[in-house]
């Protein structure tokens, strides 16, 4: 028996000399950043839809939050299947599946407008989800993997880094596409009701979605094309080869480090997902601003998350990632305690402003917790997918209190995630000595 500290040789350094991608991967690394920016499109258009179905359905907050429960069901379900599916295939593999389930999910929305169903559109955006399972189960291990290990954190942040580019992208798209700037006042609405033609109206709503998401449909068909005429390098044996002396059964999944990050992961994304869904809700309701300028801010804030993600990768060259991600963690929960207690445009630019310190979590939190997992790094990144289901459990709780007390106090829920993610960093997030035989 003998005593190994996987990832710990090579834990959150920071000032590697180490290139951040090797000589011969650039084009494999370009078009697998390129995926970042475009699951961002997606997942950031939920945002929109929860405020447009409250409108077509005549929905409650509650209700609404159902698109990101289906949403991150979408990712918790098909993590598994892909991480199993990318051992027996490869990365490249994974990701042409993923693609083609975000094109199928897009398409779907077509039928699902026309039919006017609410819960249709749920399944689309579940199909949407599993593809965008695929797709981050392969990416983030990959860009983790694809480059020394000295500066994997840096890397994936790199890589994270156009992620909000696509999320400002998405929500420009759903400003200027899906919301059409007209808010009826209740008296307008009985006017409708009255003339029949009411419902034609909250049709015409519904239709509203069905360009960006044919758009995206055909984007994503188009990359997988790109994707499968590239040479992808092969990692396995690269990671089999870092296994030796550390052991590579299902044990390596049992470190410590591995299950906190977990945790951390799914206060994270829930905490990330309640921010942004019930952001255009608590700008209306404190600022007094209608829908569209409600838009325009939330695109402020994926503003701050690009500006956040490409500084943090900056600091990582100087600041240990651990130490980094708890400073940042620290920093939103005094902001979201601001948004709560004033319920105006101070609190509207403190939200607004959280999404810089929100950046760097979700890749540094990834990163940090794959450390050494060697073979078991595919399972080990599925495991991370499945814990976006923060963002599936969080939003319909945050939806329940807003509902019955108000958009302000319900802002509690990602306060609270932020504060465990912060003791995640300060306490958990380097790996420990662990037996090997």
């Amino acid at each position: 028996m003998n005593i190994s500290v996987p990832g710990v040789d090579r834990g959150p350094v920071a000032g590697s000399k180490q290139p951040i991608v090797p000589a011969g991967r650039m084009l494999p690394f370009v078009l697998v950043t390129a995926l970042f920016f475009l699951w961002a499109i997606p997942n950031n258009l939920n945002d929109i839809l929860i405020r447009q179905f409250m409108k077509s359905f005549a929905l409650s907050r509650f209700e609404a939050g159902f698109v990101q429960t289906a949403f991150y069901l979408g990712y918790f379900g098909l993590a598994i299947p892909a991480g199993m599916i990318m051992r027996r295939f490869g990365y490249k593999t994974g990701i042409l599946t993923g693609l083609c389930l975000l094109a199928s999910g897009s398409f779907l929305f077509w039928p699902a407008a026309n039919a006017g169903s609410y819960s249709f559109f749920l399944l689309a955006l579940f199909v949407i989800a599993s593809g965008l399972s695929f797709l981050e189960t392969a990416a983030n291990p990959m860009i983790v993997r694809i480059g020394s290990p000295e500066n994997s954190e840096q890397r994936l942040n790199l890589s994270q880094a156009f992620n909000p580019l696509g999320s400002i992208c998405a929500v420009l798209v759903g400003t200027l596409f899906i919301f059409s700037g007209v808010e009826l006042t209740q008296s307008q609405v009985a006017e409708r009701q009255a003339a029949g033609t009411y419902a034609a109206y909250l049709h015409s709503e519904i239709l509203r979605v069905i360009t960006p998401y044919l758009a995206l449909g055909v984007i994503a068909l188009l990359l997988a094309l790109l994707i499968a005429r590239t040479k992808f390098p092969s990692l396995d044996a690269e990671e089999e080869t870092q296994d030796a002396g550390h052991g590579h059964g299902l044990g390596v999944l049992l470190q410590r480090h591995f299950l906190l990050g977990l945790a951390a992961q799914f206060l994270y994304v829930g905490a990330q997902v309640c921010t942004w869904s019930y952001f255009i809700q608590y700008v209306q309701s404190y600022a007094g601003v209608p829908e569209r300028t409600a838009g325009y801010m939330l695109t402020g804030t994926m503003a701050a998350f690009a500006i956040g993600r490409f500084l943090s990768a900056w600091l990582l060259k100087f600041i240990r990632a651990d130490r980094l991600l708890a400073l940042f963690a620290v920093g939103n929960v005094v902001l979201v305690l601001v948004a709560i207690l004033q319920t105006n445009w101070i609190g509207a630019i403190c939200l607004l402003s959280s999404s810089f310190f929100m950046s760097m979590m979700f890749p540094t939190i990834f990163a940090l917790g794959i450390h050494g997992l060697g073979s078991r790094t595919k399972t080990g990144g599925s495991l991370m997918v499945m814990a976006i289901i923060g963002g599936a459990a969080l939003t319909p709780l945050m939806g329940k209190i807003s509902d019955g007390l108000s958009v302000s106090i319900a802002y509690t829920v990602p306060c609270i995630c932020y504060v465990g993610v912060g003791l995640y960093a300060w306490f958990g997030a380097r790996p420990k000595a662990m037996k090997t035989i």
